[in-house]
């Protein structure tokens, strides 16, 4: 007995909470909610406007006073840091394209050696041609 009252409990528990549900979603996606929350927003925006300001005006006094940074100077430092890390980027970069142009360039003692072993090779053909006389 107990579990069947639990299940009709359930039953009607879904069934309310279903209906809850689709009647809020109704109410909601209406136009009239939609106005009058757009008209709420734009009451509680311009009625708080002159309280943001004097809450600005207040910190940018007190962290002056205490000799912090306020937020604009913050913003700034970090445009000015992005700034130098796009150019690091960039000779980074630059240096990349040097160092393989450099790598691709002959080395000093593949050039002298190249006519060295020339020389050598010609050594040995003259050998070898007197060794056939």
């Amino acid at each position: 007995m107990r579990d069947a009252s639990m299940q009709s409990w359930n039953a009607m528990r879904d069934a309310s909470m279903q209906s809850w549900s689709k009647m809020m979603i109704d109410f909601v996606n209406s136009e009239a909610y939609s106005q009058a929350t757009g008209q709420w927003l734009d009451t509680y925006l311009t009625m708080s406007q002159p309280f943001q300001r004097v809450i600005e005006t207040t910190m940018t006094q007190a962290l002056t006073r205490l000799n912090m940074p306020l937020r604009s100077d913050v913003i700034s430092l970090a445009e000015r840091l992005t700034n130098v890390e796009m150019r690091l980027d960039d000779l980074d970069a630059k240096l990349d394209d040097i160092l393989s142009a450099i790598r691709s360039l002959p080395s000093p003692q593949q050039t002298a050696e190249a006519p060295s072993s020339n020389q050598a090779a010609d050594t040995r053909a003259k050998a070898k041609a007197k060794e056939a006389h």
